[in-house]
């Protein structure tokens, strides 16, 4: 049994069953198939950078399959939603998700700029987990959304709903444990200097 903690909270994760062994086998050789598709169409050289996206699918898809909801009564359960929604919402504007662009003090360039890109745009021609990508761009705000980073932050937020679930019936050690977990503030860290960046490349790929 894999056990992992998480904002004092330990996790067990039973041993594979064989259907499992089955299930995992299938979507690994999926996902390789579709990348080394990929790799010969676009005569694209494969590196860790068309792997990354799938780890954090497939951990996600674990943590959605694997870590179960505990009892919990009215409260606590709105409790737990409102502090998973903002670290969610923390994680998507650091991560690149969406961002406001205030453009009341912009050149007049920038605002014709912002005009010819305004709406939605879905990228295809990008690499398997980094797209297909949605792009939607308003005056007043921008997504990106890369399914990768959307299907992780929200296996990130539900693991923080289950932990403050857990926090409310010790609140000391849980809540003091939530906020100190480095596995629960790493990503908002990481993803303010790695997430924009991927984002915006994604975005300057689309549009150039």
């Amino acid at each position: 049994m894999t056990s992992f903690s998480l904002g004092g909270r330990t996790f067990s994760l039973p041993e594979p069953s064989t259907f499992e062994i089955l299930v995992w086998t299938a979507i690994l050789s999926l996902e390789a198939a579709v990348v080394v598709t990929y790799a010969a169409v676009q005569n694209a050289q494969l590196g860790l950078f068309h792997l990354y996206p799938f780890v954090w699918l497939n951990a996600s898809v674990l943590v959605f399959w694997k870590v179960d909801l505990p009892a919990a009564g009215r409260r606590q359960s709105l409790l737990a939603g409102v502090v998973a929604a903002a670290y969610f919402l923390v994680l998507g504007f650091f991560g690149g998700l969406y961002g406001w662009v205030p453009l009341f003090d912009h050149p007049e360039e920038h605002l014709r700029f912002f005009e010819r890109m305004q709406g939605f745009d879905l990228a295809l021609a990008v690499p398997p987990g980094y797209g297909p990508a949605l792009f939607y761009t308003s005056p007043t705000l921008t997504l990106s959304i890369s399914p990768y980073a959307l299907v992780g932050y929200l296996a990130l937020a539900y693991l923080v709903f289950v932990t403050v679930i857990d926090a409310v019936t010790s609140v000391v050690s849980g809540i003091l444990g939530l906020f100190a977990c480095v596995s629960c503030t790493w990503p908002v860290i990481a993803s303010l200097f790695a997430g924009i960046g991927t984002s915006t490349t994604l975005m300057a790929g689309v549009y150039a």
